[in-house]
């Protein structure tokens, strides 16, 4: 099928590309940008005229709770979110039930995403077998099942000598290690930043040393091993110095923050408001100004959603007792925008950090607009406002702190390998 997407602002950050153009996709990928291929017919012509052109953005956390959590979301829920967001890549943590700890579970996993056939999700496998911290995985047998990475997602690792050996076996074998650092102990049972705001409201509080503490473990293991680590949601100031320093003296290592904590802090748990119990928890606006600024020098290298879809019953109940977590992958881009704007990003910088930098961190090939490419591509309208409603949002969740917000920027049209796959 010839596709022809007409008169958009056409931005390809591999290949600094910023210029109104017209993009023409036949069979699946990229055949042109600009001028138009000859003996040309299009089956489709796509108005393109006041939106942005890109490469289809790519997510580095994406909860979509298939196997076990299917009352929370579904595989189909969750990919239509998706796709409605314009992410055309996802990876998918391995915090499952069960967990993604046996290939057969990847495969199936993969299968049901292809089938489906509306984003590309990438696995990514358990360190060790039922997240319970005691047996590594065969990792071995999970890249080739397609795991593209490994992790103990949110679920606690105290035993350090287990970490340890994780990332030499992983070594061994190539492959990465993504860790989410926050020490079990000084975390346990916390479900806020340790300030004036959890103690007005009497909550349990996890300090920013739970953070800070973590990242020296990894980083001293790191150097020992040479295995490169990717740190998943910093959320602290302390810990932005601290990735910067790391990198500074040559650690392989990358990081990513959520757009939560890009815009939100402490304040904004209000009168214990569930919808922002976030794991990792909002701190301070002196944290939340520290990672702009970090995504902005490039110490922080991507952008997530950490979509991470709850059912109503475990948001109604007492902040303490609420599932953390909220949906994001519609949000994705609105409040990458919003970021952008505020401290006066360039666009085509800000698109980098949810399509060329995740697509690296994960290893697989970057979307681009390049001839002959796959053409997974995002439409949108980035002066376009909307409010963030329960009916507005295709994922199963509809658990977020920006309920009832007004934001700016709505993907029009999604194409997934050259077929539309989402269009408003």
């Amino acid at each position: 099928m010839n596709i022809e997407l007409r008169g958009g602002r056409v931005i390809d950050p591999l290949q600094s590309i910023d210029r109104v153009a017209d993009v023409y996709v036949s069979d699946g990928r990229i055949a042109s940008v600009g001028e138009k291929p000859s003996r040309w017919q299009a089956d489709r012509v796509i108005d393109a005229h006041g939106c942005v052109v890109s490469p289809g953005f790519v997510d580095l956390a994406a909860r979509l709770r298939e196997p076990g959590f299917e009352h929370k979301a579904t595989l189909e829920s969750e990919l239509a979110a998706a796709a409605s967001g314009g992410v055309t890549s996802l990876a998918c943590p391995p915090d499952t039930d069960p967990p993604l700890d046996e290939p057969g579970l990847v495969e199936m996993l993969k299968h049901r995403a292809r089938v489906i056939n509306q984003a590309h999700v990438y696995p990514i496998g358990a360190l060790t077998l039922g997240l319970k911290g005691e047996t590594l995985t065969e990792m071995g047998q999970l890249a080739q099942a397609g795991c593209v990475a490994f992790s103990h997602a949110d679920v606690p690792l105290p035993d350090t000598q287990m970490l340890f050996r994780a990332l030499q076996y992983a070594g061994t074998f190539g492959h990465r290690v993504w860790l989410r650092p926050q020490d079990p102990h000084l975390a346990r049972g916390g479900v806020a930043h340790e300030g004036e705001v959890a103690t007005r409201l009497g909550l349990a509080a996890i300090p920013v040393s739970a953070e800070t503490i973590a990242l020296a473990t990894i980083f001293a293991l790191v150097r020992e091993t040479g295995v490169g680590v990717h740190l998943c949601r910093l959320s602290s100031a302390r810990g932005v110095a601290m990735v910067r320093d790391a990198k500074g003296d040559g650690l392989p290592i990358t990081c990513d923050v959520d757009v939560h904590h890009l815009h939100l802090c402490d304040v904004d748990i209000g009168w214990f408001d569930t919808h922002a119990n976030l794991m990792p928890p909002l701190r301070t606006t002196r944290d939340r100004d520290a990672l702009r600024r970090g995504l902005a020098d490039g110490t922080i290298d991507a952008v997530c959603s950490d979509h991470a879809p709850v059912d109503d019953d475990d948001k109604q109940v007492p902040f303490g007792e609420a599932a953390p977590g909220a949906t994001a992958l519609e949000l994705l881009l609105p409040l990458t925008l919003k970021w952008a704007t505020e401290l006066d990003i360039p666009l085509v910088r800000a698109l980098a950090a949810i399509t060329a930098s995740p697509a690296a961190i994960l290893g697989v090939a970057p979307p681009t607009l390049r001839a002959g490419d796959v053409a997974d591509l995002a439409v949108f309208d980035p002066s376009l406002s909307w409010v963030v409603r329960r009916d507005a949002l295709r994922s199963q969740g509809k658990n977020t702190p920006y309920m009832g917000i007004e934001v700016q920027g709505r993907v029009r049209y999604t194409l997934l390998a050259g077929h539309v796959v989402h269009e408003a």
